[in-house]
């Protein structure tokens, strides 16, 4: 249930309203809008004496909420979240651009491929120090010894690092290390890992799972944010469909459709998405028409040779012609590229 206020309330009558509310066993959010305030309730709002809050002199409207997810909803907080990373902006208006490896393979291939990306735009370094795998043979990653090497290349470049946490007795470590904490597809509906990250306040990257609903996605949001971490970007990177000729579907439908429902901010992943490289430019730009709030793509300096996901890779080469073409969508649709 979202509580609208009339504009100019006195923050008196305001608390005074909140404490009534919180009487009646819930608790109220505060979002300030850009001409009124608006109290999010969140609880068991069925038994709630509605009318003794509609006659309140400062209540504009009550509305209800139909969506499970309540922190997430656009209804909760009007206003486009704005995640602020190292004085970076992504969301409303601000377009990132996330590139590095798929994984982590040694400390000069992750430096040079974070100097190559940051001369033409990128604004943060992605690599995977854990990298989890559908086989238990397949490479994955070089763990701690990779995310030191994440951190000299931040050192080096000033690039921010974005990287994927697989378990819950990590998140001290990421929180400290890492400035963006990736969560995979396949841990989206892992809730102690995703109550964890909660408890932090550390930027959150969540993929869209395998076959995840939109809603579903959004409720792993809400589990973050309802642990008090407001900070979460949500990641299309595709899901599972009966197509097999790429490796997933991208649905370029969820960025409208989470702007409809959702105020946090949406990027798109167009190397997991379609598995193949040639198909990342025509990707990325279609995200940015779209309404995406940036874009994360895997780029290695030999993706003949690449430990994880070569086939999806492009060049530094390539990814230099790709910023130029998106930097003119970038202008035409009324955004900044953040650096």
């Amino acid at each position: 249930m979202v509580v609208v206020l009339k504009p100019n309330v006195s923050i008196e009558k305001r608390n005074d309203l909140i404490r009534q509310i919180e009487s009646m066993g819930v608790k109220v959010q505060i979002t300030q809008g850009t001409e009124t305030s608006i109290l999010g309730l969140i609880g068991d709002t069925t038994n709630l004496n509605k009318y003794a809050i509609a006659s309140n002199e400062i209540v504009a409207n009550i509305l209800r909420v139909q969506e499970p997810f309540k922190k997430a909803n656009k209804m909760f907080k009007p206003d486009d979240t704005i995640i602020e990373v190292a004085g970076r902006k992504i969301g409303e208006g601000h377009f990132c651009v996330m590139t590095g490896p798929c994984s982590v393979e040694s400390e000069d291939q992750i430096e040079g491929i974070a100097k190559a990306v940051k001369e033409n735009g990128a604004t943060f370094l992605r690599g995977g120090a854990y990298k989890p795998r559908s086989s238990p043979y397949a490479f994955q990653g070089l763990g701690l010894e990779g995310l030191e090497y994440l951190k000299h290349a931040r050192e080096r470049t000033g690039l921010p690092i974005v990287s994927e946490i697989m378990s819950v007795d990590m998140v001290d470590r990421f929180a400290e290390d890492v400035d963006i904490i990736q969560v995979g597809a396949r841990n989206m509906q892992n809730f102690v890992l995703l109550k964890e990250l909660g408890k932090i306040r550390k930027p959150i990257l969540l993929k869209r799972g395998l076959a995840a609903t939109i809603e579903e996605w959004l409720m792993s949001a809400e589990y973050i944010l309802s642990e008090g971490n407001e900070q979460v970007i949500l990641c299309e990177r595709g899901i599972r469909t009966f197509e097999t000729f790429t490796r997933n579907t991208l649905d370029i439908s969820a960025i409208p459709a989470i702007k409809k429902l959702s105020h946090l901010p949406v990027i798109i992943d167009p190397s997991h998405a379609t598995g193949k490289a040639w198909m990342v430019e025509t990707m990325s730009k279609a995200a940015v028409v779209a309404g995406a709030d940036g874009v994360i793509i895997e780029v290695h300096n030999d993706p003949s040779r690449a430990l994880c996901d070569g086939q999806q890779s492009i060049t530094p080469e390539q990814f230099q012609h790709l910023m130029i073409k998106l930097r003119k969508l970038i202008e035409i649709e009324g955004k900044r590229l953040e650096r």
